[in-house]
């Protein structure tokens, strides 16, 4: 399994919310480029950048601070937040960044998704965050009616690189991974899924794993910045 430390961007800093909510912020380092460095030194292979503030507002809005950390870190980066169009995701693989993670456009325009994976074979993941398993959109402020299955299906033999699963309801709050919900979606679709929300300790990543679903990797937020998951620890796990 992979894992990706995730780094998430409010007005510059690197921050965590609960489940989701702009008002239950954390800041945890003012320097995210030092902490993207961190993380690789601890032996990461990937990095997970979120602009929340853009996310918001439906264009990118902390483009400095996503710069400043593709200059200091070697590992290949994939962001999201704000990404809604094709000339966003050109700007930003051009940058850059590896893969861009497309979510509330998943919902609005999976058109314009499809083509994005097409035209960028392997650097196109889906973003699908859900609250009691239906879709949230416009930085998890809008609820739908769709089921995160359906939403990923849309997108079998689509090209997109992966889903990043996200349950809303356990984000930042250190309950532990939803791995009944994730490993259900793994199953549903060919498509390689990622685990987000809620991981809380080495033992989350351990259950990933023994559920036996096709999972490809977790992103670890606050319990990695909280000090309850050691990256040696985790990576070992993992491996």
């Amino acid at each position: 399994m992979n894992l990706y430390p995730a780094i998430d961007l409010k007005n510059g800093a690197c921050v965590r919310l609960e489940q989701g909510d702009m008002a239950r912020a954390t800041v945890f380092n003012t320097d995210p480029a030092a902490q993207a460095k961190a993380w690789q030194d601890a032996g990461f292979k990937w990095l997970h950048l979120v602009d929340l503030d853009g996310a918001f507002a439906g264009k990118p809005m902390n483009a400095a601070a996503v710069r400043a950390i593709r200059q200091a870190i070697s590992l290949p980066i994939q962001l999201g937040g704000g990404i809604r169009d094709e000339a966003t995701i050109e700007a930003w693989l051009a940058a850059g960044i590896g893969r861009v993670i497309l979510g509330t456009i998943a919902v609005r325009d999976p058109e314009l998704v499809k083509r994005a994976a097409r035209r960028w074979p392997g650097q196109v993941v889906v973003g699908i965050d859900a609250r009691g398993g239906k879709v949230a959109v416009e930085g998890w402020a809008e609820a739908s009616e769709l089921e995160a299955a359906d939403l990923a299906r849309r997108f079998v033999d689509a090209g997109v690189a992966a889903i990043v699963y996200t349950d809303i309801d356990r984000d930042g709050l250190l309950k532990g991974v939803n791995v009944e919900a994730t490993a259900a979606l793994a199953r549903a679709v060919p498509i390689p899924v990622i685990a987000s929300g809620g991981v809380a300790g080495v033992e989350d990543i351990e259950r990933l794993k023994a559920s036996g679903a096709p999972i490809d990797g977790a992103i670890l937020g606050r319990a990695l910045y909280a000090g309850r998951i050691d990256p040696a620890a985790a990576l070992r796990a993992a491996a």
